[in-house]
């Protein structure tokens, strides 16, 4: 029966609102003036203690239809009656205080100016304006709580805990309380200032820190974790997650500050917590003025265009306008893609798709002479640590051989600038493809004396979502219900997001004079243990309970930590804070380094492994092969 009772008056609701607005408008009128009758009769009754004698009854039923009139054109004017009442707020209280005080006071220049009945009560005419402000704002908090409670009621929502119950934190909550096709109700808020402690915003309590929030979780029935807190550090966030390890709830963010001050805060702001937010930083200050004349209106070639950094290069070189961007790649499903959306978001570009291996030397000459580019991305690469070290020949062949081969075609065909993109793992490398990503660096740098090119070198870690990379691999493991696998405790890398890496790889190609390295900003090192843990908490789910965490050992070529520059090397500042200059010896002159070159490529068809990996630790006098034992306890 109670459901039945619910049905129907949900049913009305939706019948009254699907009156047309005119209807609504006459509808609105005959209402208030029904109020403001009603106000009238109540203030005789009170002025006259329920006594009202024959003469002030006469008064009262004379002047019923004078006083509605005023109050019909007071409200009028106002547009009291336009109003919808189910979104009344603050305006529309304000606009019918004004519209009572208003009416009152015309009342009482029609009823005593002008008619002179000098025997009608003031008090009454003050109280009957009174009445019809508490009445026509009354009935419309009614109908919108009534609203509300239909609406939440029938679709049922998620109780909510705000995290930051600061102005960011207010305005979230009381665009979730005004609005309840959200379907998300405020129950508590989380904050560390102390001066809010057991306050309430809004009705929502403050009921503790962030320290807090398990128990808050627990107490408020909370579903949902929302930090509203949009200059927060990563350090504050990852406070939250793991505050939060156990609760089992999704956490959800608003964006960062300059978003927020962009636009009023709205739960349709509100996303899911991501990596990229443990992990932000100040956002890159990319000068136009820099990178407009070394891209618009230049011919560029990105190397390796399919992959992950070369992509994200296409998309940010693209909308410089340049006249023509060619995408050089053998993998021909990628390079499909990266055309079609090319071509969609940059119809203004001409876009070149070329197949062809960095190592196969006639293709890069046919494409270097169709194109006469201006400036050249050297992305293509074997990145991938472990399998390098069982294809160790595959591994000089694409990485040493192929910027070979990109170097000498760049001089012969007059490039401007040759940027190679490389690793944090060619800093003292302990396996394969960092020492590859060594000696292709050398070879850039050699390069930069024999013409006009100028060659330089882009060293950075690893990027978030990177094909091959270890947040994928743990996404999946993840979603398979675990174990995720980590192959240390103690396991350390660099990590950024690649938009922000590519910006930066503009940036430090636009201050190249020839022959530099330059190293990025990563920031600090993170444990890899720390991201398994903390994508198991943004899934929802608790690491060692729901998720297990295994260890699996290093594997060949792995080191607990990276570094982006040797001890011998010496680091110097640039004009832009987040990129460095290294400068060092070169191991070898060009012709030295030609020769070890040539030695070692006669040896990739018939040589054992062996003797390729000892010519690498002689080009590369930091490589020191490394293959650490597993460490097999697991969690």
């Amino acid at each position: 029966m109670r459901q039945f009772s619910f049905l129907l008056f949900q049913r009305a609701v939706q019948t009254l609102e699907a009156v047309p607005s005119p209807l609504r408008v006459v509808f609105a009128t005959l209402t208030q003036t029904c109020l403001v009758v009603l106000a009238n009769v109540i203030a005789f009754v009170f002025r006259f203690e329920a006594q009202v004698s024959p003469e002030y009854l006469r008064l009262m039923v004379q002047g019923l239809p004078l006083v509605a009139m005023v109050y019909i054109i007071g409200f009028w004017i106002f547009g009291i009656e336009r109003g919808l009442w189910r979104y009344v707020g603050f305006h529309d209280l304000k606009l019918i205080v004004s519209a009572g005080l208003v009416s009152a006071s015309a009342s009482y220049l029609l009823l005593h100016s002008i008619l002179g009945w000098s025997a009608y009560p003031r008090s009454v005419i003050i109280m009957t304006g009174l009445l019809s402000i508490v009445f026509l704002g009354g009935i419309r908090g009614c109908v919108r709580i009534l609203r509300e409670w239909v609406t939440v009621a029938g679709s049922g929502t998620t109780r909510v805990l705000i995290v930051g119950a600061g102005k960011t934190g207010e305005m979230l909550a009381r665009d979730l309380t005004v609005n309840p096709r959200y379907r998300y109700e405020p129950v508590v808020f989380a904050d560390d200032n102390p001066v809010k402690q057991q306050r309430t915003i809004h009705g929502i309590p403050v009921g503790g820190t962030i320290e807090e929030i398990p128990s808050l979780v627990r107490r408020f029935g909370v579903k949902e974790l929302v930090v509203a807190i949009p200059s927060a550090s990563p350090a504050l966030m990852q406070r939250v997650l793991a505050s939060s390890a156990t609760c089992l709830v999704p956490i959800k963010t608003l964006p960062n500050t300059k978003q927020i001050l962009d636009s009023p805060v709205s739960m349709r702001q509100v996303r899911p917590m991501s990596l990229e937010d443990l992990l932000q930083r100040e956002p890159v200050q990319t000068d136009l003025r820099e990178l407009h004349p070394l891209l618009e209106g230049k011919r560029i070639v990105v190397t390796g265009a399919g992959g992950s950094i070369g992509s994200e290069l296409c998309r940010q070189v693209a909308r410089y306008r340049p006249e023509v961007l060619a995408l050089y790649e053998r993998h021909e499903n990628s390079l499909y893609a990266l055309e079609l959306e090319l071509r969609d978001l940059f119809p203004q570009v001409k876009i070149q798709t070329i197949v062809g291996d960095v190592t196969d030397s006639g293709r890069v000459r046919t494409m270097m002479g169709a194109v006469s580019p201006n400036l050249i991305f050297h992305a293509a690469a074997h990145k991938h640590v472990p399998m390098m070290e069982r294809n160790i020949a595959e591994a000089v062949r694409n990485n040493v051989v192929g910027t070979r081969i990109i170097a000498d075609a760049a001089l012969d065909a007059r490039v401007d600038r040759v940027v190679l993109i490389s690793t944090d793992k060619a800093v003292n490398p302990s396996s394969v493809m960092g020492a590859t990503k060594r000696v292709a660096e050398s070879i850039v740098q050699a390069s930069n004396h024999r013409g006009l090119t100028r060659f330089m070198v882009v060293r950075f870690g690893n990027v978030l979502g990177s094909t091959g990379s270890v947040v994928p691999l743990f996404s999946e493991q993840i979603k398979r219900g675990g174990p995720v696998t980590v192959t240390h405790p103690e396991v350390k890398r660099y990590f950024m997001t690649i938009p922000e890496s590519v910006q930066l790889i503009l940036q430090a190609t636009s201050r190249g004079q020839g022959g530099d390295v330059f190293v990025l900003d990563m920031g600090g090192q993170i444990r890899i243990l720390d991201l398994a843990r903390n994508m198991i908490i943004l899934s929802g789910l608790v690491p060692d309970r729901d998720i297990k965490i295994v260890y699996t050992g290093l594997r060949p070529g792995e080191k607990l930590y990276e570094e982006l520059y040797e001890h011998s090397e010496q680091v110097e500042p640039t004009s832009h804070e987040k990129i460095m200059r290294v400068v060092g010896r070169l191991p070898f002159g060009h012709e030295e380094l030609t020769c070890h070159l040539l030695e070692l490529e006669g040896m990739l068809s018939h040589s054992h492994p062996g003797k390729i990996i000892q010519k690498l630790t002689t080009l590369v006098p930091t490589y020191v092969p490394n293959v650490s034992e597993p460490v097999r306890n697991n969690r």
